[in-house]
């Protein structure tokens, strides 16, 4: 049973980023924005916003002013809006009627709750503040003295955008630090992309230049330590090759000889002669399987190929000593392959459904939207799947059920090709009885890295 409360942890997973790249760059983003946003509330909130207070204060002073004396309203001054006018003269205010103010734009000016309730403060009741964008910046209050008029104040030189002189700030160096996060990061996972590439080409048996040593201090001494190990593995890779190689060599010059003896045995050794050659042949093998472990299928250039091409040359070598072997081809394209690599594992696949099985074989090839494959049928005892990876590994035959004939290298000379051309072999039972063995190849030429690229032709 899975724990509960990893449920929701797995899941948060998910939504974060995976490689160090994205991870950096997310990690300088927030950081870099949540600065922004702090600058930009310290700002607003120490420099703005007791601007705006004092200007508020002012303007409310103002008002008192004008209302301190009262108002007069006769003959001269039909209405209050005509005796304020007249009050103010050119000081700049100016004084409407609710009718007047929405003529004037009133409608259009935005409400502002905190200098409203700081002007209720000041004037001593419920003001109202607004201020509305035109030629100029203008202040609208509707004054608690009298509630049926608005008072209009212009601010020269001050626009309504000044009210978040921040907001372009915030905008800009945001996309800016993003956009320096995400170089920096960019620098930075340079030189590991580059070392995780090589890592995969070691793992595949090849061993490319040395790294260039760029980076910062740890990744330096990181790519460092790497080009040292392999250099070392190629070193030893040289040297087991040459070992082998040579034990190869040197064990066929008396295998020779033995040959050779046997031919000049007597007739009536006949049956004794059989016996050697057989041994002799079977050593043979042996160490042609060796020499082939041992030079890692090293061709790398492949070119356009039919695979049912292959298919079926196997089917008119095998058709002679296979009573039972069946071909089922598909309309497979042409894709990037080594034809003679390919060609030793359809052999050495039918080899051992020839010599596992009871006598019946099958070769069907098969294709989809990113891969090309085939796959052979047996009808032997199978295999015990638990033991599968097993079978792929150096000298590890199959159990009892399948025989222990041979050196043990077979399936890992096939494994080895497979991994070369970046495809997929398994192995698994038949419903029916025997083994199904099934190989994909990609339709596009891959590098080192695994990653596609175009078809050479």
């Amino acid at each position: 049973m899975s724990d509960p409360i990893a449920l929701p942890l797995k899941w948060w997973q998910r939504l974060l980023p995976r490689n160090a790249f994205s991870q950096t760059v997310v990690l300088i983003g927030s950081l870099l924005l949540i600065n922004q946003l702090v600058s930009y509330w310290s700002v607003a909130v120490y420099f703005i916003k007791p601007s705006y207070e004092q200007i508020n204060q002012l303007i409310a002073r103002q008002i008192n002013i004008l209302f301190v004396d009262g108002v007069d309203v006769g003959r001269e001054h039909l209405s209050m809006v005509d005796a304020l006018n007249a009050k103010v003269r050119d000081d700049g205010m100016t004084i409407y009627n609710l009718k007047q103010a929405r003529e004037a734009g009133l409608d259009n000016a935005t409400y502002y709750s905190f200098l409203s309730d700081q002007m209720s403060v000041y004037l001593g009741g419920e003001a109202e503040v607004r201020f509305s964008q035109g030629d100029k910046l203008d202040v609208w209050i509707r004054p608690p003295q009298a509630p049926s008029i608005w008072i209009k104040v212009p601010l020269t030189g001050i626009n309504e955008s000044d009210l978040s002189p921040l907001t372009l700030y915030l905008l800009v160096i945001g996309a800016l630090s993003v956009a320096g996060g995400w170089l920096f990061a960019r620098n930075q996972n340079k030189p590991l992309k580059r070392l995780q590439k090589a890592a995969v080409t070691v793992s595949k048996g090849e061993f490319p230049a040395p790294l260039p040593l760029s980076g910062s201090t740890e990744i330096v001494e990181v790519t460092h330590a790497f080009n040292q190990m392999a250099k070392s593995m190629q070193q030893l890779e040289q040297d087991r090759a040459l070992l082998m190689a040579g034990i190869s060599h040197d064990l066929r010059t008396p295998l020779t000889r033995i040959r050779l003896a046997c031919e000049m045995m007597v007739e009536d050794d006949h049956y004794l002669k059989d016996g050697i050659v057989n041994d002799i042949e079977d050593m043979d093998a042996i160490i042609k399987q060796f020499i082939a472990y041992v030079r890692h299928d090293q061709e790398v250039v492949r070119e356009p190929f039919q695979l049912n091409q292959l298919i079926q040359e196997i089917h008119q070598q095998e058709s002679h000593r296979l009573a039972q072997i069946e071909i089922s081809l598909a309309d497979c394209p042409e894709i990037p392959l080594h034809n003679v690599a390919i060609k030793r594992v359809l052999s050495n696949l039918v080899e051992n459904a020839f010599r596992y099985g009871n006598g019946w074989v099958k070769i069907s090839s098969f294709v989809d939207a990113r891969y090309v494959g085939f796959s052979i049928e047996d009808n032997g005892p199978g295999i015990d799947e638990r033991k599968v990876e097993e079978l792929f590994q150096p000298f590890t035959q199959g159990d009892t059920a399948r025989g222990s004939v041979g050196s043990g290298l077979g399936l890992a000379i096939v494994k080895r090709i497979i991994d070369r051309h970046h495809g997929k072999i398994s192995l698994k039972n038949r419903p029916e009885g025997g083994l199904l063995v099934r190989v994909t190849l990609p339709k596009k030429q891959t590098d080192h890295a695994g990653n596609m690229q175009k078809n050479g032709r």
